[in-house]
C-alpha cells in the first residue's frame, strides 16, 4: 500500500490506518488538499472549500482523539464533501443556482452533515451539482461544468456530479449523493465509481416538506462497494425526525459477508424494458456478463414489467418540483433556468387524480419488482444508455436513433428503477473503446442494502474495474 499515493488508498484502508496509527489524519488531509489544488481547476468538482487552516485543524483534532484513545467512528479522519443542495454549517448552499449565488453561510448542519461529523468524517467543502439537482449532468452558472476525470471534454454526470468526479480524481475517498432519477447512479457509472440509491429511509433526512416521500433519497458514493458500505454505516440509523428511517444496527454495513460468485443467481435485462441503449454500451455489458459467467455467476434473462413507470415517475417528480418551487418563489427567489421553471409549472398544474394514480401505480411497480426478485439475488440493468456525453450538451438528445425533447427522458434507465422503491447499486462494468467508463445497476430486495453491497463487492472483485486510475489527470 505504501507505493500507492494516499489519495488512492481505499476509504477503509485510510480509516483503519488512522485508527491504528499507520498514518495520521493530518497527513491524509494534506495529501487530499494537495490533490485538490493539483486537479480541481480542470474538474470543477467543488463549489466551495473550507480554509486550509480549518481543514488541517480538523485533522489535528482527529489525531488528538486517536492519541486520547477516544472511541472512533467508522469515518474517523476521512475528508469528505457534501453535495451543494444540503446545508453544512459555515458554508453557503448555492443549490447550483443563480438565485443562490450570494447565499451566506448556513447557520447549522443538516442531519446528513451532522451524522457525517458524528461518524468522524471531516467535511472540507461542498460538491458541484446542477440547479436544484435537476438532471443527470452537472453544469450551472455558479461553478460551471463539472468535467469527467476520464476525459475532460466530457461530463461527469449528475446531479451528484461533483461527488463522482472528486472520487474518481482522488480528491475525496467518500462522498454523499442524492437520487430521485439517477443522480447517484449516472455519475457513478460515468466516472467508474460506485453509488447506492438505498432503500428509502436508509439514510435519514430532516428535510422540510413531505418526510414520508420515498422518491428522493440520500445515499453513499465511493470507489468500491466496501467503501460505500463503510460510508453508509456512518450516515444510516433510526431518527425521530425521519419517519421512514428503519436501520436499527448501522454496524451491519461494516460486516459485509463475502459472497461466492458461483452462488449468485442474477436476472439480466439488456434495455430496462425496451429503452434505447447505445450499441457500444451493450457490448461492454455483454463482455461483463461473459466474465462474470466464467466466474460461476448464473444469469437469467428476464424483462420486468415497467408499464406505466415513466408516467408514474414524471408525475411524482414534477409534483415535488411544484412544491419546491412554491417555497422558493415565496422567498422571492428569481433567476432559475427554464427547465426548472417548466417543471415547477407542470407540478403546480398537476391534478389530484393524476397524482393519486401515480402513487397507486408506484405501489403496483414495487410489488411487481418484489415478485420479479423471487429466487434471484438481484437484477442487472444498464446504468446509463450512453457513456459520458460531451461537456457542451445540457442533456443527451438522442440515443441509438431515438430523439428526446426533455432533459429527463434520457434518464429513464434510472427513473424506472426509482419507482420500484427497491435499492439500486451502480457499479463499474467496463470501458468503451475510447476508454470511457460504463456501469451497470443492480436492483436488490427492499431493505436488503447490506446484501446488495456485498453482492456488488463480489462482482467488483471478479471484474477488476474499481480503483482504475483516470487517464485524463496526473496519476
Amino acid at each position: 500500500m505504501s507505493e500507492i499515493p494516499l489519495y488512492r488508498w481505499s476509504a477503509t484502508a485510510l480509516a483503519e490506518g488512522i485508527a491504528g496509527g499507520e498514518v495520521s489524519a493530518e497527513e491524509v488531509m494534506r495529501v487530499h488538499l494537495d490533490r485538490i489544488a493539483e486537479v480541481e481547476g480542470d474538474v470543477a468538482a467543488f463549489v466551495s472549500l473550507v480554509s486550509e487552516r480549518d481543514a488541517l485543524e480538523m485533522a489535528r483534532e482527529a489525531d488528538r482523539a486517536v492519541a486520547r484513545g477516544d472511541r472512533l467512528g467508522p469515518l474517523h479522519g476521512l475528508p469528505t464533501g457534501v453535495k451543494d443542495l444540503i446545508d453544512v454549517a459555515g458554508l453557503p448552499t448555492s443549490h447550483g443556482s443563480e438565485a443562490y449565488r450570494d447565499a451566506g453561510p448556513a447557520s447549522q448542519d443538516s442531519l446528513l452533515a451532522a451524522n457525517l461529523r458524528r461518524a468522524g468524517a471531516l467535511i472540507i467543502g461542498k460538491t458541484n451539482t446542477p440547479e436544484a439537482g435537476l438532471g443527470t449532468l452537472t453544469f450551472n452558472p455558479v461553478r460551471g461544468v463539472c468535467r469527467n476525470p476520464w476525459d475532460l471534454s466530457r461530463h461527469a454526470g449528475g446531479s451528484s456530479g461533483g461527488a463522482g468526479a472528486a472520487l474518481a480524481a482522488g480528491m475525496l475517498p467518500i462522498a454523499d449523493g442524492s437520487d430521485s432519477g439517477g443522480s447517484i447512479r449516472y455519475p457513478a457509472s460515468l466516472c467508474n465509481i460506485v453509488g447506492l440509491r438505498p432503500t428509502p429511509g436508509t439514510v435519514p433526512s430532516a428535510r422540510t416538506g413531505n418526510g414520508w416521500d420515498p422518491h428522493g433519497v440520500l445515499g453513499p458514493m465511493a470507489r468500491d462497494s466496501r467503501d460505500a458500505a463503510r460510508l453508509l454505516s456512518g450516515i444510516t440509523g433510526r431518527d425521530d425526525r425521519a419517519p421512514l428511517s428503519w436501520v436499527d444496527d448501522p454496524a451491519v454495513f461494516l460486516e459485509l459477508p463475502e459472497r461466492d460468485p458461483s452462488s449468485l443467481r442474477l436476472g439480466w435485462s439488456d434495455d430496462v424494458g425496451g429503452l434505447p441503449i447505445d450499441p457500444e454500451v451493450r457490448a461492454v455489458l455483454r463482455e461483463a456478463r461473459r466474465v462474470l459467467e466464467s466466474a460461476g455467476v448464473e444469469f437469467v434473462d428476464i424483462e420486468p414489467d415497467f408499464e406505466g413507470a415513466d408516467e408514474c415517475w414524471q408525475a411524482i417528480e414534477m409534483f415535488n418540483f411544484g412544491a419546491d418551487g412554491k417555497a422558493r418563489f415565496d422567498e422571492g427567489r428569481a433567476g432559475f433556468r427554464d427547465d426548472y421553471l417548466r417543471n415547477v409549472a407542470e407540478g403546480r398544474a398537476l391534478t389530484a387524480d393524476v397524482y393519486a394514480a401515480a402513487l397507486a401505480h408506484r405501489t403496483v411497480i414495487f410489488r411487481r419488482t418484489a415478485a420479479a426478485l423471487q429466487g434471484l439475488d438481484g437484477i442487472v440493468f444498464p446504468a446509463t444508455p450512453v457513456a459520458a456525453p460531451p461537456a457542451e450538451v445540457e442533456w443527451v438528445a438522442e440515443v441509438d436513433g431515438t430523439v428526446f425533447e426533455r432533459y429527463f427522458l434520457w434518464q429513464r434507465a434510472a427513473c424506472r428503477l426509482t419507482v420500484t422503491g427497491h435499492p439500486v447499486l451502480a457499479t463499474p462494468a467496463g470501458f468503451t473503446g475510447a476508454g470511457l467508463p460504463v456501469g451497470m445497476q443492480i436492483v436488490g430486495p427492499s431493505r436488503g442494502d447490506a446484501g446488495l453491497l456485498a453482492l456488488g463487492a463480489a462482482l467488483e472483485d471478479v471484474l477488476g474495474h474499481v480503483g482504475a486510475v483516470p487517464t485524463a489527470l496526473p496519476a
